[in-house]
């Protein structure tokens, strides 16, 4: 099971996702002390380069996830921090609102190992298969968003169950699929793991990563055995719930099941 560390980039700083209210987002509050010899907490509060770093050196993780906020509603992109982050060498999941091929090759190029595409912002499956022609699906993951289990469809875009948008997604190349439910990002609530087993039926050959609502490694237990290859993880790993050796355990049961 692939962990991967999440950053939500709002406003030139890092903030704490919660049910998908973006207005009232706060700034993430550098992690409490990891030991008793510790007397600060290893980042400043809304530190994304910071927090970057604690996930990479404290927590062990391998694999990134960025989401700009600004540029996913509109506003100007934080291509300098995104390529801050970026400088620190993991490999990162951007999701910067990209709607178009030549959006999702910016974002390539300016600091993305995968480019993440989102339903929310996505004008139609056709623009979902350029992209995925221009640059290659290995390089696109789609990020099937929902709240409360419904798809979140830009205008224009006919709103269908979640296991028929994942199978539109894999007909148009991309190569990963991320289930994220904005209503249980940062909430605690668990997982739906009976959508999550429809999505994963529907598209047996993707990569199939999860996000919101994972609470520690029982969680990722049961994500593994439903199929799904990875999760989007950040309160969980704030607070405490996941630490280094739910990780490490994580991608020991991933190589294990290879063999």
């Amino acid at each position: 099971m692939r962990v991967l560390g999440v950053l939500d980039l709002l406003g030139g700083r890092a903030v704490h996702a919660r049910a998908g209210r973006r207005e009232h987002y706060e700034p993430v509050q550098g992690t409490g002390p990891r030991t008793s010899t510790e007397t600060r907490p290893p980042y400043a509060a809304g530190d994304a380069v910071g927090l970057a770093r604690w996930y990479m050196r404290d927590i062990g993780l391998t694999e990134l996830y960025v989401a700009d906020l600004d540029a996913i509603q509109g506003r100007p992109r934080q291509d300098p921090l995104v390529a801050s982050v970026a400088a620190l060498g993991a490999p990162l999941w951007l999701d910067a609102g990209a709607a178009s091929a030549g959006e999702a090759r910016h974002s390539l190029e300016l600091a993305a190992a995968v480019v993440v595409i989102g339903l929310e912002t996505l004008p139609s499956y056709d623009a979902l298969a350029e992209i995925c022609a221009s640059v290659g699906g290995d390089r696109v993951a789609f990020s099937l968003d929902l709240r409360d289990g419904e798809p979140m469809v830009a205008a224009g875009v006919v709103k269908e169950p979640a296991h028929i948008v994942a199978e539109r997604a894999a007909h148009a190349g991309a190569g990963a699929v991320i289930v994220i439910d904005l209503a249980r990002v940062g909430t605690g609530t668990g997982l739906d793991l009976a959508l999550i087993t429809r999505v994963r039926d529907a598209v047996p050959g993707l990569t199939l990563f999860v996000g919101g609502g994972v609470r520690g490694p029982d969680d990722l237990a049961r994500l593994a055995e439903a199929g799904c290859d990875g999760a989007l993880v950040a309160t969980s790993l704030h607070d405490g719930r996941l630490g280094a050796e739910d990780v490490a355990a994580a991608r020991r049961r991933q190589r294990n099941d290879r063999r």
